[in-house]
């Protein structure tokens, strides 16, 4: 009986962990630069922003199955494998990982302060701090995983439900946005790649498969359960991404000039007046706070090991946090050559990691236990691999430029 009921909770604990781990992928991904990047495209294209949108997410699954399946089946973290194809490769991934990690992670508690100025019309230095704390918080408590997933979840949620709210008040033309998704009158692939970049780049590759390591569901046994539950995180963040193009194109095809310096929040109270701009306040808030606690667990989970304890791993996620804070409440927010040039660094991690995930896929079956890798998924794998040479070539020419 005991025993029995032992399995059940370690079953319940399993599933709020594989949930966290999909709701912390989807939740890092949006973030600040998520919102305002959505809002601009959708300003800039209108209806055809609908396509670019579509290619984003089936660029985002063939990665994320990809990067899940060899991270999820193998059991060990991407800096641990790129260190056994290639000794070194591991350590040069984490320093990417980290350095971007740390520098957009001043901009998310940036993010934090403007949602809690947007709200409750708090300084944002103030609200940034607080949000900072609570994020803290959370890592010092002694059930950190269960609150991390809980959490992730809880403001995922609440994200999606406010933005559909706002969807259906802004009138969006639907009609023209579902034919334009497939049939549009301008294609913009910076566009694309930018939005691809943002979803899939940097630490938020690995947030998600990372965490899904905690959950002990690993290994061969495991393929479909770790398949499923990548493809439902990066939908979460592709419905997060079409009810935020609905809400905001709802609003600029009614002739509404969006402001310059802050177009997301002025969609979003032209769609809904004052409760709109507080509604905005809560998913710009839910949206940094999230990505505070997926790029601190994320760039940690690369100075760490399997073998390291849940206790070291808290403290350096809460060390992490802590120095994002203070460099935002000193310099009030990540310097515009810093975040450009951690943005270039994620061009970067995208390649280098999808390199050591598909050379594992296809050369190393002794670290995925004997699985035979599907050639299908390796396929689209190589596809996806491709864009992100790209992606990364063109980031080599914004770190020449600085």
């Amino acid at each position: 009986m005991a025993e029995n009921v032992k399995a059940a909770i370690g079953s319940a604990t399993s599933r709020s962990a594989v949930l966290g781990a999909m709701f912390l992928m989807a939740t890092s991904a949006i973030g600040p630069g998520f919102i305002t990047q959505t809002t601009t495209f959708t300003a800039q294209l209108g209806a055809a922003f609908a396509f670019a949108v579509l290619v984003s997410i089936l660029v985002d699954v063939a990665v994320q199955l990809n990067v899940w399946r060899v991270i999820g089946v193998s059991g060990q973290r991407a800096h641990e494998l790129g260190n056994q194809v290639l000794p070194g490769v591991g350590y040069a991934l984490a320093v990417l990982v980290v350095v971007g990690g740390l520098v957009f992670n001043i901009g998310n508690v940036g993010g934090t302060g403007l949602g809690v100025n947007a709200m409750l019309g708090v300084d944002a230095k103030i609200g940034g701090a607080i949000s900072a704390a609570l994020a803290i918080a959370i890592f010092l408590s002694k059930r950190a995983g269960v609150a991390l997933d809980r959490i992730v979840v809880v403001l995922g949620t609440a994200m999606i439900l406010m933005t559909a709210y706002v969807a259906v008040v802004s009138g969006p033309p639907v009609g023209d946005a579902l034919r334009q998704t497939v049939l549009p009158d301008q294609v913009d692939f910076l566009v694309i790649t930018t939005l691809i970049g943002g979803t899939v780049g940097g630490y938020i590759t690995y947030a998600g498969a990372h965490r899904l390591l905690d959950s002990g569901l690993t290994g061969p046994e495991h393929v479909g359960a770790i398949s499923r539950s990548s493809i439902v995180g990066i939908l979460v963040t592709g419905v997060m991404r079409v009810l935020l193009f609905l809400a905001v194109l709802g609003v600029v095809a009614g002739g509404v000039t969006l402001a310059q310096d802050n177009p997301a929040a002025s969609a979003f109270e032209a769609a809904a007046g004052q409760v709109g701009l507080r509604v905005f306040g809560i998913i710009l808030w839910a949206a940094s706070i999230t990505s505070v606690i997926g790029a601190a667990y994320t760039s940690v989970s690369f100075l760490t090991s399997s073998r390291t304890s849940p206790r070291r791993r808290n403290a350096y996620t809460v060390a992490f946090i802590a120095l994002s804070a203070t460099i935002y409440l000193l310099v009030g927010t990540a310097p515009v050559t810093l975040l450009v040039f951690a943005g270039a660094f994620n061009g970067l991690i995208l390649p280098l990691g999808f390199t050591v995930v598909l050379w594992v896929a296809w050369r190393r079956r002794d670290l995925l236990g004997g699985y035979r890798y599907p050639v299908w998924l390796l396929g689209i794998g190589v596809l996806a691999w491709l864009l992100t040479l790209y992606l990364g070539y063109q980031s080599i020419g914004g770190l020449a430029k600085l």
